[in-house]
Order: C-alpha cells, then structure tokens, then sequence
C-alpha cells in the first residue's frame, strides 16, 4: 500500500465520520435557535447526539455516504494514473471496513458493485497547481439531499413567486424557491451551493464547488455577499424547520459563485446538501504524500460516556426519547389496528420488536410477488444499511432513514397488500399513501434524517435478510429494536404534517414575491 493511498483512507475515514468544526458551529447554533421542546428542537438534540456518537465510534454519520467525489490539486508532472489508481483502491478498502455504504449501482441491471467502484464512481477530478503541495478534498452528498437539487432557465414562472427575470432579483428568487421545494425531504436544516451562469453541466459544477467553501467565510463579490446574506435570512423566515417538521431554522448556509453564460442562456443551479455536511481535504507532502495539514478544522465533541472500545455507551437515553410534554407511545411490532388508530400527528412513538427494511428494489419487488416474511402488522422501515459481516454475524454499523417519497408510487398498495401498519421514513409522503394509511389503519413515523449512529444503536440483533441480490443497501433485512424513536407526522386519520407545513410555507414564500434588488 503506498502512502498516498492510505493517506487517502485516512480522509475518507475523516470525512464519513467526523463533521468539521465549522459545519458543527453551524448545527449548534441552530439548536440555541430552536425551543428544545418543539419538533425541530427535538430533531436537533438527536442530531447533536448523533455527531458524538458517528465521532466516538468512528463510523458513518448518515448511512448514504453517496457518491464519494473528490477534487485533487497536483503539482505538475505528477502521475494522476497512480493517483487514480490509489484512491479507487482506498475507497474500495473504506466501504470494505464499513466507513462508506456500498452505492454504486449498474444503471442498466441494477446490480450492485459492492466496492463502490464502477464506471463513473468514484468522481475524481484533477487539476494541477503551481504548487509542490498536493490537496485533495473530498466531498460525500447523500442521495436523500442529491436528488433536491434544482436548475432553472430564466425567465421562468415560479410557484409562489411569479415571473423570475434575467437579473439579480430572478436570481433570488429562483434561490429561494429551491429551498422551498426541498421541504424536509433534503434533511434540512441544510446548506446550498448556487452556481449562476455556465452551462447546464458546468452550472451544476459550479453550484457543487460552492458547498467547498467554509460555512463562515464571506463571499468577496458585493452582489453576491448581499445575496448571500438576504437568502439565509429569508430562507429562515419561511418555516419549514428541521426535517421539515416546522420551526426557525431550515437553511444553515449559502454560498453563491458565477460564471460567464451564452447570451442565449441563463442558468441558475442549486446543490442542496443536508446537515450531514460531510466534506474535508487535505495538504499532502508533494515527495512523500504524508498529511501536512487538513484543510478544513477537525470537529471535537464533548466526549460521551463509553466504553473502554471507544463504543457509545448502550445506556445512553435516546435524544429523540426524551421529549418534554408531549404524547408518547411505547409499541411492541407487530403492532394492531387498535395501536396504531390511538396515534395522532405530533405523537412521539418509542418502537420495540421487529422491523423490516425496503427501498425502492424491494417495494417495486413486492407489488408483483409475495414477501419473504410475514408483514401484517409490520413495520417497514424506509433504510438502506450500512452492514458488516465477522464470524458471529450481520452487524449494523449506521442506519438512518432514506427520503419516503420516492416509494408514494407503491406504498399506499402494499400496505393493504399485506397488512402493514406503520412506516418509518423520512421526509413524509403523499396523497395516495394517505389515503391507505386512512383506510387501512396504518402511520407513517418520520424518523430523524442522518442519524444513522442514533438509530443503529437501537438495533439489538439482525434475525435474518432476503433478496441480497439486490445489494446491501436494497436488500430486506429483517431487523429487533428497542427504544427506535420516531415521530408521527402523518396518522390513520387524514391529517399530514408534511401537507400543513408546505402550505404554510408556500404562504410565507409568497411574501417575497416583489422585487428586491433593482
């Protein structure tokens, strides 16, 4: 193994399981801003606890490590080949070790690498410098938050906000509308990068290159520094809050760069990422490839109370357990009709027994063929874990929740399919999922985004998986928990958190309809 590869591991290690101090500054303040007895507060206090924990056990703070990208500065006549080379080969080590979920999937059969290598995965893109240094930053953007990117073409009309110009007002409002649409679908409290010009693709670069930008730096362009600053704080007037569950805080940083643009086009794009911002770099020796320095400062909890291992205490209350005065349920799967028609939205659920996992593979599986196991009155928990296998066994190393809405086209069916009663995702559904949960007498728990480490504590044994063929993350697997914590945002009566919160943003959105910047 030569050394850049290892320095390479060491990075990726880093920037999987500990969030940098500027982004943990950013979280911290937006738990000060949020009454701890909310919804939103509730989720911060699980996420703060979250961060410790990913830190202590040195393992993934969310579950979807995405697409591992990497941006690498090299000194000229350095032999980017062996570079190359080293990284695949330091990724493929760090999902075997179980610091990064195996994501990359054949477009075309849906099959599963399980090294996260692959045609196009991972990104790597090289530039030389005038530098004897090399630096390489990494960058790791979950699917839940990838898929809330946005580009728009100006002029276009915009829900909400009307006509967006070719100017710095359509700018604004295009910026502003992307944080809307998100919802808590992106884990919000979350951060964008905004790219203003370019081409379709190279728009999209540049709104990925700003999310590299420290979360306190001030942007040297006036214009933009005041676009910057408007955003933020007008984002945070609209109420979605963490999760999407309502609240003070849905955007915890903005940052906007531009390009040069074709007369004939003008491009706005805008990089969502979650709260689970996980990116980091590194300055390597130019001869020996040894870290000099990390480019980003490195996060430092409190330190928890554990174990001599360095494991989280297994005596650790849950954060999302402790909630003030509030409903909450205790809940043995597989749960009744009864247990789940006594549950009303904002009801705090602490989950015992067995749960199942399903993603999109599986969901589309069970619309044509029969389940694996027995689902009535079952649990489906919306996760893709990451797992390791020793000699004793399956072990869950993370496991969060994945975006919901990506199974409303058959969630509503398969609950009355096969008798489901509760689903654990995040994010919330839609009207046809509602619906089902209102007939059949089911409820959609949200469970709170990238705290993979909260949740996999809760997971007391693995009793069995099915379908590995579809891959690790896709696969069902057949999960006992104690003391799982989720909140209901949608229940067996045809009220939906996730319905009331988008309108009511859509109302605050309205507001800044008229212009701004002249």
């Amino acid at each position: 193994m030569s050394t850049f590869e290892q320095s390479i591991y060491d990075l990726i290690v880093e920037t999987s399981t500990n969030l940098p101090a500027d982004v943990r500054r950013a979280v911290a303040a937006a738990k000060a801003a949020e009454d701890q007895a909310t919804r939103a507060g509730l989720s911060l206090a699980t996420i703060a606890q979250n961060i410790e924990m990913a830190e202590c056990n040195v393992s993934p703070i969310c579950q979807d490590t995405g697409m591992p990208t990497f941006i690498v500065h090299t000194p000229v006549g350095a032999n980017q080949i062996a570079m190359k080379r080293d990284i695949r080969e330091a990724v493929a080590r760090a999902t075997k070790d179980g610091k990064l979920r195996t994501n990359s999937v054949d477009s075309l059969t849906g099959s599963n690498s399980g090294d996260n290598l692959g045609p196009g995965t991972p990104v790597i893109h090289f530039e030389q410098w005038e530098r004897d240094d090399v630096e390489v930053k990494l960058i790791l953007k979950g699917g839940g938050c990838e898929n809330k990117n946005i580009q728009y073409s100006l002029p276009c009309e915009l829900e909400g906000l009307g006509k967006a110009g070719r100017d710095l007002d359509g700018i604004r409002k295009c910026i502003l509308h992307a944080v809307y649409q998100a919802q808590g679908q992106g884990c919000s409290a979350g951060f964008i990068g905004v790219g203003i010009g370019g081409d379709r693709t190279t728009g999209y670069e540049l709104a990925k290159h700003q999310l590299f930008r420290p979360v306190d730096d001030v942007n040297p362009i006036p214009e933009l520094r005041q676009l910057e600053e408007y955003v933020l704080d007008k984002a945070n007037q609209l109420g979605i809050g963490t999760m999407g569950f309502g609240g003070n805080v849905t955007l915890l940083g903005c940052k906007v760069g531009a390009n040069n643009r074709l007369p004939a086009s003008f491009f706005v794009s805008v990089a969502y990422n979650c709260w689970a911002f996980r990116r980091q770099g590194v300055i390597l020796d130019g001869s020996s490839h040894e870290i000099k320095e990390w480019v980003y400062e490195r996060g430092q909890s409190v330190p928890m109370r554990a174990s001599e291992t360095g494991n989280a205490s297994p005596d650790a209350k849950p954060a999302a357990a402790t909630a003030g005065k509030r409903r909450e349920f205790v809940l043995t799967a597989p749960l009744s009709e009864e247990d789940v028609r006594q549950l009303r939205v904002g009801d705090v659920v602490i989950l015992n027994g067995d749960m199942h996992t399903g993603r999109d593979a599986l969901h589309k599986y069970l619309m044509d063929h029969d389940s694996p196991v027995d689902l009535n009155g079952g649990v489906i928990y919306h996760c893709g874990p990451v797992m390791l296998k020793d000699d004793a066994g399956w072990h869950v190393k993370a496991a969060g929740p994945t975006t919901s809405i990506r199974e409303e086209p058959y969630q509503g069916d398969i609950i009355r399919k096969f008798g489901i009663r509760a689903v654990i995702g995040k994010g919330g559904m839609g009207a046809k999922t509602l619906k089902a949960l209102q007939e059949h007498g089911a409820v959609y728990l949200n469970a709170v985004g990238g705290a993979a480490q909260y949740y996999a504590e809760c997971i007391k044994n693995v009793n069995g998986v099915d379908l590995m063929e579809f891959g690790i993350p896709e696969a069902m697997w057949h999960l006992k928990v104690e003391g799982f914590a989720a909140i209901v945002t949608m229940d067996a009566h045809g009220n939906s958190l996730h319905a009331d919160v988008e309108k009511d943003s859509k109302a605050k959105l309205e507001q800044f309809k008229d212009p701004v910047f002249a």
